[in-house]
């Protein structure tokens, strides 16, 4: 395999930035939206116990992970479609 060309390297270097930008996104819009949801349910009144506050850890990253996970088809979708946009040559 050879040497990337200069175009194929900032192609290269461009999907990886929006990649990254779309997971950042997706971060901070699942992680606004687990911390609304938390807080309108007030799930911490629920921690009355060692088991419960062991509990509501695990509970709440799943639901962010959830969240999260959820906009992957999204993310593929966008860096697929900004990829078939470039010139690759």
């Amino acid at each position: 395999m050879g040497q990337l060309t200069p175009v194929e390297a900032a192609n290269w270097m461009a999907l990886y930035l929006a990649t990254g930008i779309c997971c950042v996104m997706a971060f901070a819009l699942s992680s606004g939206m687990v911390l609304c949801a938390v807080y309108r349910e007030r799930s911490w009144v629920a921690v009355t116990s060692l088991k419960a506050a062991v509990l509501f850890v695990p509970r709440t990253w799943w639901r962010w992970q959830k969240l999260y996970l959820t906009s992957m088809p999204v993310t593929l979708a966008i860096v697929i479609l900004f990829a078939g946009s470039m010139n690759w040559r």
